[in-house]
C-alpha cells in the first residue's frame, strides 16, 4: 500500500487532487453565473434596477433622431405644444446594431437610450433651423427576452424600462412601465415596441 511519508507521497497527492476537484465543482458554477449576469448587462443589478450609461454619446452608435415639435410642426410659437416636445436622440451599443442587422432582433442586454433635449430655433444661411439645446431627460430600455425580473414593475413585455431626469440622473423615476412607458410604445408592437423605422443606422 501507499505510505504517507510527506507532502509528495501518492496519498497526499490523491487527497489534494480530490480537494481541488471538489472546490472546482463549487466555484465554476458560481463563476459561470456571475459571468452570465455580467454578459446580460453591466447596467442592471440583481434586482433589476437599471442605471443610465455614462458617455454613451461618444462610445455608442447613434440610431436616429426624432423631432417632436408643435402639433402643426411649424415653429416654436405656432400651434399647441405636443407632449414630449424636444429632439429625441437614440443610441445603443455597436454590438447590438451588428446583431440586429444580422438577425432583425435585439439581443438580450441591448440598451436603448433616448436622450430628449430642448429644441432651439434660429435663422441661419441654410434656412430656419432646429438644433439640440440643454438635456431634459433620458429614457432607457433594456432588452430581456427571458423575463428575469418578473416581480419588478419596471420590467415586462420583453424589456426593462427606466426614466431619468437631469435633476438626478442616477434615479429612475419610473415606478411601473405599464403606466409610465408602455402607452407610447404600444403602437410599435409589431417591431418589438421599438420605433425601428426611424433608425437609419439599422438599415
Amino acid at each position: 500500500g501507499w505510505r504517507n511519508e510527506g507532502p509528495g507521497s501518492p496519498l497526499k497527492k490523491l487527497l489534494n487532487g480530490i480537494v481541488f476537484m471538489a472546490m472546482a465543482f463549487c466555484i465554476i458554477p458560481v463563476m459561470a453565473l456571475a459571468a452570465g449576469e455580467k454578459q446580460f448587462s453591466p447596467y442592471v443589478d440583481g434586482k433589476g434596477n437599471a442605471t443610465l450609461p455614462s458617455d454613451f454619446r461618444a462610445r455608442w452608435a447613434h440610431l436616429g433622431t426624432w423631432s417632436v415639435t408643435s402639433q402643426v410642426a411649424a415653429g416654436p410659437s405656432l400651434g399647441p405644444t405636443a407632449p414630449g416636445t424636444g429632439l429625441h436622440e437614440v443610441y445603443t451599443q455597436p454590438e447590438s446594431v451588428r446583431a440586429y442587422r444580422k438577425t432583425g432582433k435585439w439581443p438580450d442586454g441591448t440598451i436603448l437610450v433616448m436622450e430628449v433635449r430642448a429644441i432651439k430655433w434660429d435663422d441661419l444661411p441654410t434656412g430656419h433651423v432646429m438644433y439640440a439645446g440643454e438635456g431634459a431627460e433620458w429614457f432607457v430600455m433594456v432588452k430581456d427576452s427571458k423575463g428575469r425580473f418578473k416581480s419588478n414593475p419596471s420590467w415586462g413585455d420583453g424589456w426593462g424600462w427606466a426614466l431619468f431626469k437631469t435633476a438626478d440622473p442616477k434615479k429612475n423615476i419610473s415606478t411601473n412601465y405599464k403606466s409610465d412607458c408602455l402607452r407610447c410604445h404600444e403602437v410599435a408592437k409589431d417591431t418589438d415596441l421599438v420605433f425601428a423605422s426611424g433608425y437609419p443606422t439599422l438599415k
